[in-house]
């Protein structure tokens, strides 16, 4: 079995604005990756924080579900709120991968600017420059994380073709620490060229070696990530663009996390 290195590290603080609430990432993370044919559920946490895997503000308003082996959509047991963390259990069946997430989450609104083509949310980077155009802005977050009981499947893997994600090209089940593992980064279903993703480390939270990696997706939205060492990661992508007709901001800021352990 593969188990994901679960350690409560307790809570440093409520979410505020400023630079340091930017910094805050959503995660799920399941307690086994692989539950072996015999397993037949996995316990599930979620929260915000400014590293990768410590929870600091409890996720209370997600959507949270699966997919299921053959794609289809499965609902979670009712969550338990925490102010750190939220937990809940959800069923495994069937044999096969599932897509565990936290759906498609609405968060603050704020202001930002654009400089040099580049979205800021406003007190992330100091003050704006002078003369610039701010516009409103509401984050939005989605935090995943695949299991698979029994033999591995790919059902669960095709993209659900809204608002930001990735796609892995390499089974999840399959990555190996120091071999390279292939995934496509994706926004409304189509490829996203030239956004940066950043790996991190659990284990960064102890020895300060917190990101991995950081990449860019190529024309195709295709990018590559190679964990050096055995363990337990956190894949982000943030993304900001114009936000769907009728939202209630004109522009979004997405966030995309991707939980995984390297054997």
């Amino acid at each position: 079995m593969r188990f994901a290195k679960l350690t409560i590290l307790g809570a440093i603080g409520a979410l505020v604005l400023g630079t340091a609430a930017q910094a805050h990432m959503p995660y799920l993370l399941p307690t086994l990756f692989d539950v072996g044919k015999g397993g037949d559920h996995v316990t599930v946490t979620s929260s915000f924080g400014e590293d990768a895997f410590v929870p600091e503000i409890g996720m209370k308003d997600a959507p949270f579900h699966f997919i299921r082996p053959d794609g289809t959509r499965g609902e979670v047991g009712a969550p338990t709120y925490l102010r750190d963390l939220t937990i809940f259990e959800a069923d495994l069946k069937a044999e096969g991968t599932y897509r565990l997430t936290t759906g498609q989450r609405l968060g603050r609104m704020g202001k930002m600017y654009a400089v040099g083509g580049k979205w800021i949310i406003a007190g992330e980077d100091g003050a704006p420059p002078a003369g610039a155009r701010e516009v409103a802005v509401q984050s939005t977050t989605l935090a995943e994380a695949y299991v698979t009981r029994g033999a591995a499947s790919a059902g669960a893997l095709n993209p659900i073709g809204t608002a930001l994600e990735v796609q892995p090209l390499t089974h999840p089940s399959e990555i190996a620490s120091g071999s390279d593992a292939k995934f496509r980064l994706l926004f409304d279903g189509k490829p996203l060229a030239g956004t940066e993703v950043t790996l991190l480390r659990a284990a960064g939270n102890y020895d300060g070696k917190k990101v991995a990696a950081t990449v860019t997706s190529d024309v195709q939205g295709n990018f590559t990530l190679r964990p050096e060492d055995a363990g337990l990661y956190l894949m982000l992508v943030r993304h900001r663009t114009e936000a769907p007709a009728g939202s209630a901001t004109p522009y979004r800021s997405y966030t995309y996390t991707l939980a995984f352990d390297a054997a």
